[in-house]
């Protein structure tokens, strides 16, 4: 793409939203467009960053020829229909973890995409934050040795209110899509191949979403890992990757920029830090936009994210746990 200058448009004003749009300011430029189901939500949202367009509907992000990447931030189950039309108007997309709600939904995107021409990314913090760079950098060099496994938690304590995104099969509610994709992406970027053995067991909150979830993966290299995931029980977000000459201890592991490295012999241990915690929308995008202008789709990491979908897929396939959209 010979374009220097990307116009980014974000659909939603949430959170993500906001951090999205402090991140381009560090860039150095402006969010060009926000569009929102609540019209007096993205006007608000536009004053408070200075954004030059607010759509009165949705379907004018994806019509409107000066926009050239959208950051979907809505909840998950409205992620599909939105990239579809998105891609359909020739836009490239960077899409809010989890980036659909099953393997299928992101097959049929990953196809529309290469039909047309464009880039879809994830906005998958691990993918992104230089700490995991050279984290991978270190493994990848060999002075570890083999990555044998993997251990990962993460469990919030959300109050049993069954209306909340947490809980609400509406909302695509659930452990799995929430957290569960956060860790499942750590243990596939330090796996050599994908794990083709994998083993679950699950506890439904009272809608009928997984408030608990347990997981054991096996690749063919004989790299085993263990997620423990859990949203009405609080859990340390903490990542373990055990190699053969030592191990990598990572804590607030979705955006860290802090590791420990310990050696398995001398049990001397070694901080690794990279990068900031708080810019971690300011390297996704960096990351993104960077692909969009050379081509070069390697640093959005979408086959792991693809690997990463096939699993939580598998796994609710064989919970019997299905959102409305899937029925």
């Amino acid at each position: 793409m010979s374009k220097k200058e990307l116009n980014w448009a974000v659909l939603g004003t949430g959170v993500i939203a906001n951090q999205m749009a402090q991140g381009l300011e560090k860039m150095g430029k402006k969010l060009y467009a926000v569009g929102n189901r609540t019209h007096s939500k993205a006007v608000a949202f536009a004053e408070k960053y200075d954004v030059g367009v607010v759509y009165d509907k949705i379907d004018d992000m994806f019509e409107d020829e000066n926009v050239d990447i959208i950051y979907i931030t809505s909840p998950h189950n409205t992620h599909y229909q939105f990239m579809k039309k998105a891609l359909e108007h020739g836009k490239h997309l960077f899409v809010e973890k989890s980036i659909t709600l099953n393997s299928e939904e992101l097959d049929e995107m990953i196809a529309l995409a290469d039909q047309k021409n464009l880039i879809i990314g994830e906005a998958m913090t691990i993918w992104h934050m230089p700490l995991y760079k050279e984290l991978w950098r270190i493994v990848e060099s060999g002075e570890l040795g083999k990555v044998q496994v993997i251990v990962m938690n993460f469990g919030s304590f959300k109050e049993y209110d069954m209306s909340n995104r947490f809980f609400n099969m509406n909302l695509a509610g659930g452990a799995m899509l929430d957290i569960g994709v956060y860790a499942l992406s750590i243990v596939r970027s330090f796996m050599s191949k994908k794990p083709d053995q994998v083993l679950t067991q699950w506890k439904p909150s009272p809608t009928g979403s997984d408030e608990i979830a347990t997981i054991l993966l096996k690749n063919e290299d004989d790299q085993l890992a263990t997620v423990a995931l859990s949203m009405h029980s609080k859990q340390p977000k903490r990542a373990m990757i055990s190699c053969e000459k030592g191990y990598i201890e990572i804590m607030e592991y979705p955006r860290a920029d802090k590791a420990i490295i310990v050696d398995a012999e001398t049990g001397e241990t070694r901080e690794i830090t990279a990068g900031d915690t708080e810019d971690a929308l300011y390297y996704e995008m960096l990351d993104m936009e960077a692909a969009v202008l050379s081509g070069d789709v390697g640093p959005l990491q979408l086959e792991y994210s693809k690997d990463v979908m096939d699993i939580m897929t598998y796994c609710r396939n064989e919970w019997g746990m299905k959102y409305p959209e899937e029925m």
